[in-house]
C-alpha cells in the first residue's frame, strides 16, 4: 500500500471543515475521500500545535529525561569509583 501526501491546503481545509461541520470526522472524511485516521490526526496535531505551551513542555520532557538518565549513569560511575579505591586502598595499605 502506498502513502498519499496531501497538499497543506487541502489538509488545513478538511480540518477547518471536520471543526465547523458538526459532523463526525468519519463523515467529514468520507466526503472528502480520506481515511478517517488521517484526518483525525490532521485535527489533534491542529489542536496541538494552537497550544503555544505543548511544544516547550514537550521539549522540557525531553530535557529532563536526559538529565534524569546522565544523573544515573554519573550516580554508577562514582560507586564504581568508590568501590575501586577502597580495593586500592586495600591493597596499598591504606
Amino acid at each position: 500500500m502506498g502513502t498519499c501526501r496531501y497538499p497543506a491546503e487541502f489538509r488545513a481545509d478538511a480540518v477547518a471543515l471536520a471543526r465547523s461541520s458538526g459532523r463526525p470526522i468519519a463523515q467529514v472524511a468520507m466526503e472528502l475521500g480520506v481515511n478517517h485516521e488521517t484526518l483525525r490526526t490532521w485535527v489533534r496535531k491542529a489542536e496541538e500545535g494552537e497550544r503555544p505551551g505543548v511544544a516547550a513542555e514537550t521539549a522540557k520532557d525531553a530535557g529532563l529525561a536526559r538529565l534524569r538518565k546522565e544523573v544515573a549513569e554519573l550516580k554508577l560511575e562514582r560507586e564504581i569509583l568508590r568501590k575501586a579505591v577502597a580495593c586500592f586502598a586495600k591493597e596499598t595499605g591504606w
